[in-house]
């Protein structure tokens, strides 16, 4: 029976592992004072291989008295049990509602002793409920609180990034262990000047202990909503600690990470070094921490929010989401597993062994088997229908394009909407399904396409940056005469914009088709007078000197010409 029992715990181990390292993703999260407008933002890359990459939608809604919800696990689809509904939901797109809260998160895994699978609320229903039912950032974390309690947590350690216009926090939660109801959890208001982030391992260390003030337990959950509170956890998270021997310290040296999420060296390369790679794009300070990203150095710990260089607009935060280690030790374009054509990516699995000798290749935030993305940007200064904007993408984010969805939408875009097409079930106007077509031919020859492709990334989210100053404008003005108006004008710019995006994206995708196919490099040439029809102008770089180098170490000897 121990056999058994250790067996069990090594197969929910392994299952958590690759939860973790292989379906994972990448959060950062921006205060008002760290963004160029005094937008508050949050990013969420939704990375597995068999998610489907569609823009989730609830419409606002009053429930009869008495009515149930069914919940059904994210992951899965499997039915979990049924909760009392909420007398009023509101409106949600994606990961953001008509308030402008938004959440995202990342799952670390933790502690396997305390996963139990006899709660109602896995951690993606736990979102999605929280977001039809809370109005801002306090709110939800004292939403997450009861929901768990009372109902019970079923999924290993997540971190989350919960936002609204004014704050952003960070909250990090694992259950009790089987057969024990709730959850023990951390959260932590990023301070305003700020930015943070999370990848799949744990980053809150040590935090504040309770004073009444600035830091409070869940016991006193209701005083979350002072605004002086910076500080909120589980009154009993420190306790489960000592109670399964992780820690003996006094309170105050007691971190969250450190405990349920011992760091290795597959957590700080896999994990913690795509945070320290967009903390390192945007600040000039991070080279100090390179040896602890790349899991040289453990106790070099990078601090859980830093301050920016310089002030971020919407874009540059987009391109956070963009990175693959470039202009780094770890840049992903300069070793052989690149290809002759500096691929940024990597086939899996991640781990392998040659001759005895483990290696890995590097886990970067831009990733293939991502399913969908976000900059969800929250305004405090306009209506919140109109305040919020969810910029959504779908595939790799190095190769998307993230299109505007307002927070206060009555519909999708079609291209985006669930039901059109899914993970085994090609559609011809699904926007997953269209980048992915581009994307997996851009793979093949990517220093070729890639500026190309940028161009046209530029083209259109700079258009939608733009375009959407005087979009707010009319919105604005509309809202405050007929809220009805301006729900319908933002739906039908959003629609527009989306399916515009994906006709937009399938029609670059033939052209990059017929240009680059077969290895040639195409361009039209005029036809000249008394012609019918010139062909092209071919060229055909083939390969770097570097990679042509490669071939003359590897088969020289029966290639070179006699």
């Amino acid at each position: 029976m121990k056999k058994k029992i250790i067996f069990g715990l090594s197969i929910l181990l392994a299952l958590i592992l690759n939860i973790q390292y292989s379906d994972a993703c990448t959060n950062f999260l921006v205060t008002k004072g760290a963004s160029t407008d005094g937008s508050v933002m949050i990013t969420y890359s939704a990375d597995s291989h068999v998610l489907y990459g569609e823009l989730y939608y609830w419409p606002a809604k009053a429930w009869p008295a008495g009515s149930m919800l069914d919940v059904y696990e994210w992951d899965t689809g499997k039915y979990m049990g049924k909760i009392p509904q909420a007398a009023v939901t509101y409106t949600v797109v994606g990961n953001m509602n008509q308030h402008q809260l938004s959440i995202g998160e990342t799952t670390f895994g933790g502690r396997s002793e305390l996963v139990d699978t006899t709660g109602l609320i896995d951690y993606g229903s736990l979102i999605y409920i929280t977001l039809q039912r809370a109005k801002n950032a306090r709110e939800a974390i004292h939403t997450f609180s009861k929901l768990v309690t009372d109902y019970g947590y079923a999924s290993s350690g997540e971190s989350f990034s919960i936002a609204d216009k004014n704050e952003a926090w960070i909250l990090e939660l694992t259950g009790k262990g089987p057969g024990n109801k709730g959850a023990i959890w951390v959260a932590r208001r990023i301070p305003d000047g700020y930015i943070s982030g999370h990848a799949n391992h744990p980053r809150i260390t040590t935090f504040p202990l309770a004073d009444g003030a600035k830091s409070i337990t869940s016991k006193d959950i209701d005083k979350i909503y002072n605004p002086e509170v910076e500080t909120v956890y589980a009154y009993d998270v420190i306790d489960v600690a000592r109670s399964f021997g992780w820690f003996s310290g006094s309170d105050s040296e007691f971190s969250f990470s450190d405990t349920f999420a011992p760091l290795d060296f597959s957590g700080a390369r896999f994990c913690e070094a795509r945070v320290w790679s967009g903390f390192n794009a945007v600040n000039s300070q991070m080279g100090q921490y390179l040896d602890y990203a790349m899991g040289e150095n453990l106790s070099n710990r990078k601090p859980l929010w830093i301050k920016p260089d310089n002030k971020l607009s919407v874009r540059d935060v987009m391109n956070m989401m963009r990175n693959y280690y470039q202009g780094t030790l770890m840049d992903m374009t300069n070793d052989i597993g690149a290809g002759p054509y500096k691929s940024t990516v990597r086939w899996r699995p991640m781990e392998w062994k040659i001759d005895g000798v483990n290696y890995i290749h590097e886990r970067a935030i831009s990733t293939q088997q991502t399913g969908f993305s976000f900059v969800a940007q929250s305004r405090s200064w306009l209506p919140d229908p109109v305040g919020g904007v969810f910029w959504f993408g779908v595939d790799d984010t190095y190769f998307t394009v993230y299109s505007p969805m307002y927070c206060g939408i009555t519909r999708v875009p079609e291209s985006f909407a669930s039901g059109n097409g899914d993970i085994m079930t090609y559609s011809e106007n699904a926007g997953f399904w269209v980048f992915n077509q581009l994307t997996n031919f851009a793979y093949t020859r990517t220093s070729l396409m890639k500026d190309e492709i940028q161009d046209k990334q530029d083209e259109l989210e700079n258009g939608y940056i733009e375009e959407i100053k005087g979009i707010d404008n009319t919105a604005a003005a509309l809202y405050a005469k007929s809220p009805k108006k301006a729900l319908k004008y933002i739906t039908e710019y959003s629609v527009n914009a989306g399916n515009s995006t994906v006709d937009q994206w399938k029609e670059f995708y033939r052209f990059l088709f017929t240009k680059y196919v077969d290895g040639n490099v195409k361009e039209k040439r005029p036809v000249p007078a008394g012609y019918k029809y010139i062909p092209p102008r071919v060229s055909q770089p083939g390969y770097s000197e570097e990679w042509y180098r490669a071939i003359v170490r590897d088969a020289g000897w029966r290639l070179r010409e006699k």
